[in-house]
C-alpha cells in the first residue's frame, strides 16, 4: 500500500465520495446535444434514448463494388428512399408499428416508429451508373460500383 505521506499530499486532495471524473460535465453536455440533434432531425427514438443507430449497417467491398447492408425489419422496399450524392449514400424512410388502441398498456417498448435517415461516406470513388438495391428478409443491400480509378490493379515490373 502506498502511503499518502510518501507523496506528501494532504488528505483533502484525494477524491471524496461525491467526486466526479473531470470530463463528466462534457460527457453529459455531449449526450444532451446528441439528443437535441436527433429531435431536430425528426429522429426521436432512433438515437438519444436508444443506444444504437437505426438502421444498423455494414459496409464491405470487393474488387469491383462496395456493398452497404442495412437491417430494416418490418419496412417494405417501397417505403425506403436511397440517395447517392458523390461518395455520400443516404438511406431514409419511415417505420410504422401498426395500429394500437388507446387502451394498450406497454410492459416494454424498445421499437419506435417514425422517420429515419442514415448517411454514410463510401471509402473511395464510385461509378454512379452502376448502382443497384434489393431487399431480402428485412436486409437492404445496396451495391455501388467502384470507379475505374478506385479499382486496384496489378502493376507488372519490367
Amino acid at each position: 500500500m502506498i502511503s499518502r505521506r510518501l507523496f506528501n499530499f494532504p488528505a483533502t486532495t484525494f477524491p471524496a465520495a461525491n467526486w466526479k471524473h473531470p470530463f463528466y460535465e462534457m460527457d453529459a453536455l455531449q449526450k444532451e446535444m446528441e439528443r437535441w440533434a436527433n429531435l431536430m432531425n425528426g429522429r426521436r427514438g432512433f438515437g438519444g434514448r436508444n443506444s444504437g443507430v437505426f438502421p444498423a449497417l455494414n459496409i464491405t467491398e470487393d474488387k469491383d463494388n462496395y456493398y452497404i447492408r442495412a437491417e430494416l425489419p418490418g419496412i417494405n422496399s417501397d417505403e425506403i428512399d436511397i440517395q447517392l450524392n458523390g461518395r455520400s449514400l443516404t438511406i431514409s424512410g419511415e417505420r410504422t408499428l401498426g395500429q394500437s388502441s388507446e387502451n394498450v398498456k406497454y410492459h416494454r417498448r424498445e421499437r419506435d416508429a417514425g422517420k429515419f435517415s442514415r448517411g454514410v461516406m463510401l471509402p473511395g470513388d464510385i461509378n454512379g451508373e452502376s448502382v443497384g438495391a434489393r431487399m431480402v428478409n428485412g436486409v437492404l443491400t445496396v451495391k455501388v460500383g467502384k470507379a475505374e480509378i478506385a479499382k486496384s490493379r496489378k502493376i507488372s515490373v519490367n
